[in-house]
């Protein structure tokens, strides 16, 4: 029997082993197949063109919605409900919406309650991006009455949610992987942002950030067609230039960008606290002693009276926006934007109603930080910001804290505005909101929702080594090998023998060292005929290899799908070069944790200075001898 230890190398492994393993039917990744990548891509592309036609649809029918309840009148244009005259009557229209929507959770879907984007996210980490197709209908009807009646929210969540959807439908009609599914998905989704909006590249960034947990060919290039589409929509369907226009912004100096990353340190403190305080109303909600349909109702009687005393406040409001970018907006819609606005929208959305949070954040945000800024320009004159810039950076700061969705929030300023020269302060602003968030708050607004129900969302997207290195970087001198002349008798007491250096299965070669298979030690202990009989007697029938330049993810797919523990590396004329175990794979894995771990400096300051003093005095020395 030809055997010998076959050393362990210590190569990192990618943290993306465990869901390699767990994949359904312990099926391998295959290459990338381009035909399907086309096929995928043509079919986000058909989906965000009808996303596109859904998103004018769905503000058409919130704008009927609202002429309907405020004005009395049959039309889809748009008027705002602050320009209402109903008086006392408007305090129980929002209530009269929460309980159409409740009505509507109950005998149809209660997917519709919420958000928009924690549920599609939970859908794809737990269920495969498997949507009910009610909810294409449900939600933008269930939206268009809540934000008709005078709801606080915007339209870019219920479209959202609707193209996640209306992907994910169209992937369960068609036969594909559930991976396509949720590209589809992501691509509905994000196509229907940038139908709203016209921000396509934003729209890019959310899917990466909160939907596709991945950054790869496969699933980025559906993505960005169908978001090039929907920005095509938006420019077809609604209007053209940026959603929020503002005034030109020049340059900021050196100081003013050191006060505008001041403003997002300060929006970040106050997106944690927005966080905390939206889910503690709905922790409210639940203890109350009442059937969870009559919160919407409850929350809307919220809305519906502070809307009375500030009209502003309720609607979608994407005037007030554009109002607080301006840099003109008076100190009294600030406050009423940034504190009554809140606590409506707020209370609406823990009552768990059908609402977003991307225009209500985007709207406190701006007021924020302008509010920020107006009080600096206040204390400090000599300070060259600008209000409509500390509007801008505290709109996206707001969001980026929130979410965490931090190239997102920055891309969506500058696309949703055409403010280039706001670049680097959004930099700066949302990447303090976002470590603020990071180092005070466990979960975001998008996720603690989804983590309480014990849902573990991704938030690392490190890079898969398992791609990166061969399998001849693991392989040492030396090998473990059975050799076709041994007999089933040899091998057997061999293997009790060295038990503890024997795996589940066994490499066999030819006396020249080609590879002949893969032999089972289960099989092995329950062979009952012929002893004597060889070893090949047991080879089972189907065996993979590898090559020295396949990679680490081509060896634990072939395993997994083989369901071995050992493979063995060819070199040329089919001889074994090597074989690689899950032990090498799992000893590699630990020796990088304990890298990780270990704190060494590999420069020591102290040894270079004294290796520095020990050389002046020799130099000093030889100088004194050549004088004397």
């Amino acid at each position: 029997m030809k055997h010998s230890p076959l050393a362990l190398a210590g190569i990192p492994i990618a943290p993306s082993l465990d869901s390699t393993l767990a994949d359904d039917g312990v099926r391998p990744r295959l290459a990338p197949d381009k035909q399907r990548l086309v096929r995928i891509s043509a079919l986000a592309v058909l989906v965000a063109v009808v996303i596109s036609f859904v998103a004018r649809l769905l503000v058409y029918l919130i704008n009927l919605v609202t002429n309907l309840v405020f004005y009395d009148t049959a039309s889809v244009e748009y008027h705002s409900p602050a320009d209402n005259h109903l008086g006392l009557w408007v305090v129980l229209m929002p209530a009269l919406g929460g309980l159409l929507v409740s009505l509507m959770a109950i005998y149809g879907s209660k997917a519709i309650r919420g958000h928009g984007i924690p549920e599609a996210m939970e859908q794809i980490l737990t269920n495969q991006s498997r949507i009910k197709p009610s909810i294409m209908y449900l939600k933008p009807l269930s939206a268009a009455i809540s934000i008709g009646t005078g709801g606080p929210f915007g339209a870019e969540g219920p479209i959202i949610a609707t193209g996640g959807a209306l992907g994910s439908t169209l992937g369960q009609l068609i036969k594909i992987t559930h991976h396509e599914r949720k590209v589809l998905l992501a691509a509905g989704a994000t196509a229907g942002m940038s139908a709203i909006f016209g921000t396509p590249i934003a729209a890019v960034f959310l899917a990466i950030e909160l939907l596709l947990f991945e950054f790869s060919p496969r699933s980025l290039l559906p993505v960005a067609l169908a978001c090039i589409t929907g920005a095509a929509g938006h420019h077809l369907l609604f209007e053209q230039g940026p959603t929020f226009p503002m005034p030109a912004l020049l340059a900021p100096s050196n100081g003013a960008l050191a006060t505008y990353s001041a403003i997002g340190l300060l929006i970040g403190l106050a997106s944690v606290g927005i966080t905390k305080i939206v889910y503690f109303i709905e922790d409210l909600f639940e203890e109350l002693p009442i059937h969870w349909a009559w919160w919407p109702a409850l929350g809307g009687l919220a809305v519906g009276g502070i809307g009375y005393f500030a009209p502003r406040t309720m609607g979608v409001g994407y005037e007030n926006i554009t109002a607080v970018l301006s840099g003109n907006a008076p100190l009294s819609l600030l406050l009423t934007l940034c504190l009554l606005k809140f606590a409506s929208w707020a209370i609406s959305l823990g009552s768990g109603t059908s609402g977003g949070t991307l225009a209500p954040l985007l709207t406190i945000g701006g007021a924020t930080g302008a509010l920020l800024g107006v009080a600096t320009r206040h204390f400090f004159p000599a300070s060259d910001i600008v209000i409509p810039l500390a509007a801008l950076v505290g709109m996206a700061a707001m969001f980026a804290g929130a979410s965490r969705a931090l190239l997102t929030s920055i891309v969506f300023a500058v696309e949703g505005t055409g403010q280039a020269q706001a670049l680097l302060p959004l930099l700066g602003a949302c990447t303090g909101a976002y470590l603020v968030s990071f180092l005070l708050m466990g979960n975001t607004i998008m996720t603690e929702k989804i983590a309480r129900r014990g849902v573990k969302t991704p938030v690392d997207y490190e890079p898969d080594l398992l791609d990166k290195v061969n399998v001849g970087r693991v392989l040492q001198n030396g090998m473990l090998a059975i050799s076709t002349d041994n007999t089933i008798a040899e091998v057997r007491t061999w293997t009790e023998r060295e038990a503890e250096h024997t795996g589940p299965h066994l490499v066999v070669v030819n006396p020249d060292g080609a590879f002949a298979g893969i032999v089972s030690t289960v099989a092995l202990a329950g062979w009952h005929a012929d002893e004597n009989a060889p070893i090949s007697a047991l080879l089972q029938p189907r065996s993979s290899t590898l090559l020295a330049t396949d990679t680490l993810r081509t060896a634990v797919e072939r395993m997994a799908r083989e369901n071995v523990d050992v493979l063995p590396v060819l070199g040329s004329k089919a001889q074994v070069n090597g074989v690689i175990s899950y032990r090498d794979i799992l000893t590699a894995y630990k020796n990088r944790l304990d890298d990780d771990g270990n704190m060494v400096p590999n420069i020591s300051l102290k040894r270079k200075s004294l290796r520095v003093l020990l050389r002046g005095q020799a130099m000093f020395q030889k100088q004194k001898s050549e004088i004397e």
